[in-house]
């Protein structure tokens, strides 16, 4: 046989199996019966494709809910005798006949001695995913713009949700074929098969305040590696059923996303999982080919471990039954820049992606910068960040970053100062929030710089109306070194009578412009990036003289000095909700920038002399 001979034949098969792809038809669940043999197909290593066999077992239908159908069935071949069902198998398509009926999606959870699953019909994954791609919407969320962690963290597991079963109960499920003891029995006991979420680029470490959310809505946090050199033969070609494909939420330096398998390609759309991601709805998220690297075989779960390749298209909806997607042009993602200045070692930068999305935005950006101060500075003892950068946003202009956090607890704090602003813009209900660049800067060091308020004193012994004066300030050091900053100021003039001096720290402050700023209007885009800009810093001496007067708060600011015919005027509209109590009023306000943190406050009571 000639060269050119064979070279047609090949040709020519390679013919018939696209036609036989391109036809590929269903097999619809009223035609399923106990006892069928099936074929699945997956990817155990590397990127080659291998076929198990799939014993139908039976069909049933929880009848609570929307109709939802599931097949059991018993998985045989490759290693699923000791592995059993393995976690990154989500998605792998089955065919009867030839005929696709859908894709493995549950599993009976952990420590099963046998490989049982659960298999998702493919019309379900087809009705389900074919809605348009609107935008998502959030739901109000009551979070402050200087957030703790805690506050963070709990949020977005609120979020991110758990992992339900098919059913609650056995009595839930309607068996429609097949033995109905043990179909309802496996009813309540199968979950999802768990997602690995592969990280690369990151301190495990950093995933440790997370790991139970993310275990509790199905996921396995695994670490892995970068892909090095040119992806193998099989990766270039087409997309094919039973693929290892990647869910990305994060690009670049850093690389985080899910990996599972293709269950049906559909001229450039894509259908994989049989159950949901996260089912957030409409989706803008890369699609990547991905590679398994090894399958780690555990009694408890399970789990393939791979690396992600080149994007391939947009997952554009993550619903109950199916993520889908088509092939073509990458999603726009957010760059992110984070510089690294260390009193140790050389300068560093990272660039990365991560993806527009409400929840995972301000989260992945919480654990970038967690991630870049935990891998290159010590975990153990005091250390100090100063942050400077913004982030910009379309329409809107920049939200600015700039303060220090020094102690035990910096690395944290230092994370949610960047990711609370984020999470309350992204987050709010009224206006769309797009986030074009994230750009920051972060000075390390291993000694905590900061320092108590102690003493406040002021240099004139009987302060005057319109007068200079100097506030001396007194501080405690980590070190328990004294220092003293002046602050000098100008007392009003035509001011009589008693006034309060308050130094503090930001704390402080901040808590006084809540109490003294109450039913402020916060909804609003604009209103929130503002308050954020002119909020207090951690590195700031704050002085402030205040005295007793009425005024009124309106949209949110603050007018303060108002005439009694003026304040009642707007007082008369206080059913408006824009109109709030003004009780103080601010006589002067000054700050002083340090290059360290300060804690604590001090209060002088004055009483001016007449001038």
């Amino acid at each position: 046989m000639t060269l050119r001979t064979i070279a047609v034949a090949a040709l020519a098969v390679g013919l018939c199996v696209a036609a036989l792809r391109a036809q590929t038809t269903y097999l619809s669940l009223d035609q399923v019966r106990p006892g069928m043999v099936g074929i699945g197909r997956t990817v155990f290593s590397g990127t080659r494709l291998e076929d198990f066999k799939v014993h139908i077992l039976g069909v049933m239908r929880n009848v609570i809910g929307p109709k939802r159908n599931l097949i059991l069935a018993k998985l045989e071949g490759g290693p699923l005798a000791k592995t059993g069902v393995i976690a990154g198998m989500s998605g792998s398509p089955v065919y009867v006949d030839g005929k696709l009926i859908g894709a493995v999606s549950y599993s009976l959870g952990q420590f099963s001695t046998e490989p049982i699953a659960g298999i998702t019909p493919i019309d379900e994954m087809i009705d389900a995913t074919m809605m348009p791609a609107a935008s998502r919407a959030t739901q109000p969320v009551a979070v402050s713009l200087r957030p703790t962690p805690r506050e963070l963290l709990e949020l977005w597991a609120r979020d991110l949700g758990r992992s339900m079963s098919f059913v609650e109960h056995a009595s839930e499920a309607l068996v429609l074929s097949g033995p109905a003891g043990d179909l309802t029995r496996m009813g309540a006991m199968l979950r999802p098969i768990a997602v690995p979420m592969i990280a690369t680029g990151f301190d495990w470490s950093v995933f440790d305040p997370m790991s139970s959310t993310l275990s509790a809505a199905g996921f396995v946090p695994m670490s892995s590696s970068q892909a090095q050199g040119p992806p193998p033969v099989a990766m270039t070609g087409r997309l094919q059923p039973g693929d290892a494909v990647g869910v990305g939420l994060m690009t670049g330096d850093f690389e985080l996303g899910a990996t599972g398998t293709v269950t049906h390609v559909d001229g450039d759309r894509v259908y994989a999982f049989g159950h949901p991601l996260y089912n957030l709805g409409p989706t803008e998220f890369p699609m990547t080919r991905a590679q398994v690297q090894v399958i780690l075989p555990s009694l408890m779960a399970s789990s393939k471990l791979a690396s992600f390749g080149e994007v391939i298209g947009t997952a554009q909806q993550d619903r109950a039954t199916a993520i889908a997607g088509r092939l073509g042009a990458a999603p726009p993602m957010i760059p992110v820049t984070i510089t690294l200045n260390s009193d140790r070692t050389p300068s560093r930068t990272f660039n990365f992606g991560v993806v527009r999305d409400f929840t995972f935005t301000p989260l992945l950006t919480y654990l970038s910068v967690a991630n870049v101060l935990t891998s290159y500075e010590r975990a153990v003892g005091p250390a100090s960040f100063s942050i400077r950068g913004s982030a910009s946003i379309r329409s809107e202009g920049d939200l600015a970053f700039e303060d220090i956090f020094s102690g035990d607890q910096s690395v944290s704090g230092a994370a949610a100062y960047v990711a609370g602003p984020l999470t309350a813009l992204v987050k709010n209900s009224t206006e769309h929030v797009e986030v074009e660049r994230i750009a920051l800067t972060i000075d390390a060091s291993e000694q905590q710089r900061a320092a108590r308020i102690e003493r406040v004193w002021l240099d004139a012994a009987s302060p005057r109306a319109g007068q200079n004066a100097t506030v001396n300030v007194a501080l405690r050091s980590a070190r328990g070194q004294e220092i003293v900053r002046q602050v000098p100021i100008q007392i009003p003039a035509n001011l009589t009578g008693s006034l309060q001096l308050t130094v503090a720290d930001a704390i402080r402050t901040a808590a006084d412009d809540r109490r003294a700023t109450r039913g402020a209007d916060m909804q609003r885009v604009s209103q929130l990036m503002r308050t954020f800009n002119r909020a207090r810093r951690n590195n700031r001496l704050y002085v402030r003289l205040t005295s007793s007067d009425a005024g009124a708060i309106v949209n949110g600011e603050p007018m303060a000095g108002l005439l009694p015919s003026v304040l009642a005027v707007i007082e008369a509209d206080r059913n408006s909700g824009t109109v709030g109590s003004l009780r103080t009023m601010t006589r002067g306000e000054w700050e002083l920038a340090l290059d360290f943190a300060v804690t604590g406050s001090r209060q002088l009571t004055l009483t001016l002399d007449q001038p």
